[in-house]
Protein backbone atom coordinates (compact mmCIF):
# COMPACT_ATOMS: atom_id res chain seq x y z
CA UNK A 1 0.00 0.00 0.00
CA UNK A 2 1.25 3.29 -0.74
CA UNK A 3 1.63 6.33 1.17
CA UNK A 4 -1.53 7.36 0.19
CA UNK A 5 -3.67 4.45 0.73
CA UNK A 6 -2.01 4.75 4.36
CA UNK A 7 -2.89 8.09 4.95
CA UNK A 8 -6.82 7.65 3.71
CA UNK A 9 -6.64 4.39 6.40
CA UNK A 10 -5.43 6.77 9.12
CA UNK A 11 -7.70 9.51 8.54
CA UNK A 12 -10.57 7.31 8.40
CA UNK A 13 -9.44 5.39 11.32
CA UNK A 14 -9.35 8.77 13.53
CA UNK A 15 -13.10 9.77 12.25
CA UNK A 16 -14.31 6.02 13.29
CA UNK A 17 -12.60 6.68 17.02
CA UNK A 18 -14.34 9.98 16.95
CA UNK A 19 -17.50 8.51 16.27
CA UNK A 20 -17.05 5.68 18.66
CA UNK A 21 -16.27 8.50 21.38
CA UNK A 22 -19.75 10.26 20.75
CA UNK A 23 -21.49 7.16 20.67
CA UNK A 24 -19.96 5.39 23.85
CA UNK A 25 -19.92 8.38 26.17
CA UNK A 26 -22.62 9.31 28.59
CA UNK A 27 -25.07 11.61 26.98
CA UNK A 28 -23.49 10.81 23.18
CA UNK A 29 -27.10 10.97 22.07
CA UNK A 30 -26.86 14.61 22.98
CA UNK A 31 -23.60 15.15 21.56
CA UNK A 32 -24.54 13.48 17.96
CA UNK A 33 -27.51 15.78 18.12
CA UNK A 34 -25.00 18.86 18.31
CA UNK A 35 -22.62 17.64 15.64
CA UNK A 36 -25.37 17.09 13.41
CA UNK A 37 -26.71 20.15 13.85
CA UNK A 38 -22.85 21.89 13.23
CA UNK A 39 -22.72 20.20 10.37
CA UNK A 40 -26.01 21.05 9.28
CA UNK A 41 -24.80 24.90 9.71
CA UNK A 42 -21.71 24.17 8.06
CA UNK A 43 -23.15 23.26 5.14
CA UNK A 44 -25.93 25.67 4.37
CA UNK A 45 -23.49 28.28 5.35
CA UNK A 46 -20.88 26.32 2.47
CA UNK A 47 -23.67 26.69 0.28
CA UNK A 48 -24.63 30.82 0.92
CA UNK A 49 -20.71 31.37 0.69
CA UNK A 50 -20.74 29.79 -2.82
CA UNK A 51 -23.88 31.65 -3.88
CA UNK A 52 -21.83 35.01 -3.03
CA UNK A 53 -18.66 33.91 -4.91
CA UNK A 54 -20.81 32.56 -7.98
CA UNK A 55 -22.75 35.89 -7.73
CA UNK A 56 -19.64 37.95 -7.69
CA UNK A 57 -17.94 36.31 -10.47
CA UNK A 58 -21.18 36.46 -12.73
CA UNK A 59 -22.61 40.01 -11.53
CA UNK A 60 -22.67 41.42 -14.89
CA UNK A 61 -24.16 38.43 -16.75
CA UNK A 62 -26.96 38.51 -13.85
CA UNK A 63 -27.55 41.96 -14.26
CA UNK A 64 -27.76 41.64 -18.16
CA UNK A 65 -30.96 38.98 -17.68
CA UNK A 66 -33.94 40.77 -18.53
CA UNK A 67 -36.56 41.81 -15.53
CA UNK A 68 -38.52 38.59 -16.05
CA UNK A 69 -35.47 36.27 -16.08
CA UNK A 70 -33.92 37.71 -13.74
CA UNK A 71 -37.52 37.74 -11.42
CA UNK A 72 -37.75 33.86 -12.12
CA UNK A 73 -34.21 32.86 -11.65
CA UNK A 74 -34.35 35.04 -7.86
CA UNK A 75 -38.14 33.39 -7.37
CA UNK A 76 -36.35 30.37 -7.94
CA UNK A 77 -33.41 30.81 -5.18
CA UNK A 78 -35.92 32.31 -2.82
CA UNK A 79 -38.62 29.27 -3.04
CA UNK A 80 -35.84 27.07 -2.67
CA UNK A 81 -34.86 28.01 0.02
CA UNK A 82 -38.17 28.37 1.74
CA UNK A 83 -38.54 24.60 0.55
CA UNK A 84 -35.25 23.42 2.56
CA UNK A 85 -36.37 25.93 5.92
CA UNK A 86 -39.46 24.35 5.65
CA UNK A 87 -38.09 20.28 5.05
CA UNK A 88 -38.93 19.03 8.49
CA UNK A 89 -42.71 19.99 8.72
CA UNK A 90 -43.18 18.88 5.00
CA UNK A 91 -41.76 15.24 5.94
CA UNK A 92 -43.86 15.31 8.79
CA UNK A 93 -46.77 15.04 6.54
CA UNK A 94 -45.77 11.86 5.30
CA UNK A 95 -45.52 10.62 1.83
CA UNK A 96 -47.37 13.56 0.25
CA UNK A 97 -45.13 15.69 1.72
CA UNK A 98 -42.37 14.26 0.46
CA UNK A 99 -43.87 14.58 -2.74
CA UNK A 100 -45.00 18.19 -2.31
CA UNK A 101 -40.98 18.99 -1.33
CA UNK A 102 -40.12 17.21 -4.35
CA UNK A 103 -42.36 19.12 -6.38
CA UNK A 104 -41.29 22.48 -5.22
CA UNK A 105 -37.54 21.76 -5.65
CA UNK A 106 -37.91 20.68 -9.46
CA UNK A 107 -40.05 23.83 -9.48
CA UNK A 108 -36.92 25.55 -8.51
CA UNK A 109 -35.10 23.53 -10.59
CA UNK A 110 -36.97 23.94 -13.78
CA UNK A 111 -37.35 27.86 -13.36
CA UNK A 112 -33.28 28.31 -13.02
CA UNK A 113 -33.09 26.34 -15.75
CA UNK A 114 -35.56 28.12 -17.80
CA UNK A 115 -34.01 31.05 -16.67
CA UNK A 116 -30.88 30.18 -18.21
CA UNK A 117 -32.19 28.70 -21.62
CA UNK A 118 -34.33 31.83 -21.92
CA UNK A 119 -31.31 34.15 -21.63
CA UNK A 120 -29.21 32.42 -24.04
CA UNK A 121 -31.32 32.96 -26.86
CA UNK A 122 -30.56 35.21 -29.71
CA UNK A 123 -33.86 37.54 -31.40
Amino acid sequence: MDSSGWRVARNFGILALIALAIVIVPGGGTGLSVVLWLLTIAFFVAIALLGFRLYREHRFTIESLSVTERGVAYGSIGLAFLDFVGTQRLFDLGGGGVLIWLALLGACSYGIYWAWTHSQQYG
